[in-house]
């Protein structure tokens, strides 16, 4: 039964998620279809890569992660197949794919599009659903779209790292309001060498030690913790971080006032 995860930022009430699940099941009954989410924010690339790829690595080999997200910021010519440590990932042409790898895909194959067909979300994913299927009866990759196919990348969103300090920011807001930076544990440890530190967001606010749960601290304190995917959070215990201390999303959008609720900033000592 092939495996598929559907990311989108088409939001949770619209029918279209009732939609696209709908024509993929009309291509094959057979398909096994995880919700990632449906509510990354429009435009916001830097939380789509987050999510995705916090996701896609829990999966089984040889998963299928369908990525509807900004799908039309130009108009599409082509989606994109890739192949990257055992996963496949479709998406649009429009640099996310580099985003949410990190890196550049081992394999890459470019979809065309028929151009005479009325470009909607449910057309694109009905040839992702296409795509999927000659896939799983055992169509090689190389033999499906272009294999010499020019792709839009971007960077990910990298924090910027120096001797004694290190500068992230803020990724993903999740319904708790918990604050997710783009610091992994990795680069906060090869960073602090075993020296004392600060995290320091919104100008004066400070913690100066790592916990393991929020129950490290009494309720309402804050609290920074590793989570799940490896990354930085700052949370409150049985609080809203975000909220209290008004802190948001990177946007490239935002003004420059603002830069500083969307950046926290680690000080070693």
């Amino acid at each position: 039964m092939p495996l598929l995860t559907l990311t989108s930022d088409i939001g949770s009430p619209d029918y279209l998620v009732g939609a696209v699940k709908a024509q993929l099941l009309q291509l094959n009954p057979e398909f096994n279809i995880i919700d990632i989410t449906h509510n990354i924010p429009p435009f916001n690339y830097p939380q789509a890569a987050y999510v995705c790829r916090s996701a896609l690595k829990n999966f089984p080999e040889y998963s299928y992660h369908l990525i509807l997200v900004n799908l039309f910021e130009k108009k599409p010519e082509q989606l994109l197949l890739a192949f990257h440590h055992n996963q496949y990932l479709l998406c649009a042409d429009n640099g996310l794919l580099t985003m949410i790898l990190e890196e550049k895909p081992e394999m890459v194959m470019g979809i065309p599009l028929d151009t005479t067909a009325e470009l909607n979300t449910t057309y694109l994913t009905s040839v992702m659903g296409m795509v999927v299927n000659k896939l799983v009866n055992g169509e090689p990759i190389r033999s499906i779209g272009n294999p010499d196919v020019v792709y839009m990348e971007k960077r990910h969103l990298k924090p910027i790292l120096d001797n004694n300090v290190i500068e992230g920011q803020i990724v993903f807001i999740d319904s708790f309001e918990n604050v997710i930076v783009n610091i992994t544990r990795e680069q906060f440890e090869e960073q602090r060498q075993g020296r004392r530190f600060r995290i320091v967001f919104k100008r004066d606010e400070v913690i100066d030690r790592i916990s393991t749960s929020y129950a490290d601290v009494p309720e309402g304190e804050k609290l920074a913790l590793f989570n799940s995917a490896g990354h930085l959070e700052i949370a409150i215990n049985k609080g809203n971080a975000a909220g209290l201390f008004g802190l948001e999303g990177f946007s490239e959008k935002m003004m420059q006032s603002k830069l500083s609720y969307q950046t926290v900033k680690i000080y070693f000592e």
